[in-house]
């Protein structure tokens, strides 16, 4: 069903509420804006699919009591972004969640499987992929944009019922709750404008002093793409930060040095970056930031990477799980150096099937070695 019209929308809602799953999918655009835009809301139950026209709808807020409701279980796939959405857009999250490629991981599948993959593994079905790239804002909509739309959410109540199934059977259903907490937490939307600068590409290649240059910078832009709702790079781009960086810019000509750089910015905005940069690189050391440890700085971890990795392989063989799902190379570079907070190896279900085990193995406690062609893991007290 269409639903195109605030009554309408709001019957659906009220009978939705009878229902045990509400599966979840967006479709938006987010090429010409910071935020991306709302196009469609796709919804399913136990005994319907809708699809709603966000443009027609005066008030997307009366989805918020289902969408709490903990009756209802919802189910996405890959759902961060649709998460996103959905708190700007009605202000809640939902809860229950289920990610159905969150939980694939724990059932076999490779990591971050897409959601077409995972129809065809668990359905049988084969998508067609014909409109994976339409605009969605143009209307009228067509008979095929919606067979697509509606396509991301039908399997989605099956797909969760069989995999709560196989979870249950392997006793791993709970393994994803903290996961999935996580997922609904509002703190992940809330971006710090002052901290996007460690994720400037190339950023490592800046001194602490540059640092604060391209932390002032970097926050600057980022206010300046939300107030005017284009993306960042739209501003200025990465390069072209790291690049004014690096050469410590105090002027506007300094700045226009870099290229590409008059044609991004006008006279007032220069100056403003110009300001900025000078009085970061002038002020205290103490203000500066500490570049991210890692990096070229850090000791080889070759040797205890190569026995991490067995054992890792070992579990993640014995538990049916993927191996990149278990734990991924930077994860274990950085247990491997010393880090303890802030890694997904080491919380969670993750940490019970092998990471504080890889602690141990580190500390000395565990030993591996070879029983014919099988890796074998004794601890030190004798116990294997």
């Amino acid at each position: 069903m269409y639903i195109a019209n605030q009554e309408t929308f709001e019957a659906f809602i009220a009978r939705a509420h009878n229902s045990s799953v509400l599966a979840i999918d967006t479709e938006f655009l987010r090429e010409k804006t910071y935020y991306a835009r709302l196009c469609l809301i796709q919804l399913a139950t136990d005994d319907e699919v809708v699809i709603v026209d966000p443009f027609a709808i005066q008030d997307l807020h009366v989805l918020a009591p289902l969408l709490e409701d903990e009756n209802v279980t919802k189910i996405l796939h890959a759902g961060g972004q649709d998460l996103e959405i959905l708190w700007h857009e009605v202000g809640v999250l939902p809860n229950p969640l289920f990610d159905t490629q969150v939980a694939a991981a724990l059932l076999g599948h490779t990591q971050q499987i897409g959601y077409g993959a995972l129809v065809s593994a668990e359905c049988g079905v084969s998508l067609r992929k014909m409109d994976s790239f339409t605009d969605w804002s143009r209307r009228p909509l067509s008979e095929s944009q919606l067979d697509y739309a509606a396509d991301d959410v039908i399997y989605l109540p099956r797909m969760y019922r069989h995999m709560k199934e196989q979870l249950e059977s392997q006793g791993r259903l709970h393994w994803l709750d903290p996961e999935f907490a996580e997922m609904r937490d509002p703190a992940r939307f809330d971006s710090d404008e002052r901290e996007r600068y460690r994720r400037l590409k190339r950023v490592g290649q800046l001194s602490r002093r540059q640092l604060a240059a391209a932390r002032e910078v970097a926050a600057w832009r980022e206010i300046t793409a939300q107030k005017r709702n284009v993306p960042r790079k739209w501003v200025i781009t990465d390069e072209q930060i790291v690049e004014a960086c690096k050469r410590e810019a105090r002027t506007i000509d300094d700045l226009f040095m870099v290229r590409g750089m008059r044609e991004k910015l006008n006279t007032r905005d220069a100056r403003t970056v110009a300001s900025l940069m000078k009085a970061a690189m002038d002020a205290s050391p103490n203000t500066w930031p500490e570049p991210d440890r890692g990096g070229k700085n850090e000791p080889n971890v070759d040797a205890p990477l190569d026995l991490m990795s067995a054992l890792v392989r070992l579990r993640a063989k014995e538990n049916g799980v993927a191996f990149p799902t278990l734990a991924s190379h930077d994860d274990l570079v950085r247990v491997a150096r010393g880090y303890r907070q802030g890694i997904d190896l080491l919380r969670g279900w993750r940490r019970a099937l092998v990471g504080e085990e890889l602690i141990e193995l580190l500390e000395g406690k565990l030993m591996l070695s070879l029983e014919g062609h099988e890796l074998k893991v004794t601890r030190l007290d004798g116990e294997e």
